[in-house]
């Protein structure tokens, strides 16, 4: 399955509790700092909700040589 690279760009403080609780469920605990998720439609739901706080790219994993 495809991975995707998840980087909070924006603050939650000031948004409710469950957008925040959103961030730290996606493994964002502090700002410009990102996770590696699989792309399911769960996690994709859970970044829908805060699209306005992260950015969303796609993961290739280096290969080491």
């Amino acid at each position: 399955m495809a991975k995707i690279k998840i980087t909070l760009t924006k603050s939650p403080i000031g948004y409710n509790k469950k957008q925040r609780a959103t961030a730290v469920a996606l493994g964002l605990k502090k700002m410009h700092s990102s996770a590696i998720q699989e792309d399911t439609p769960d996690i994709m739901g859970k970044i829908q909700s805060i699209a306005h706080l992260v950015t969303v790219e796609p993961y290739t994993e280096k290969a080491d040589n």
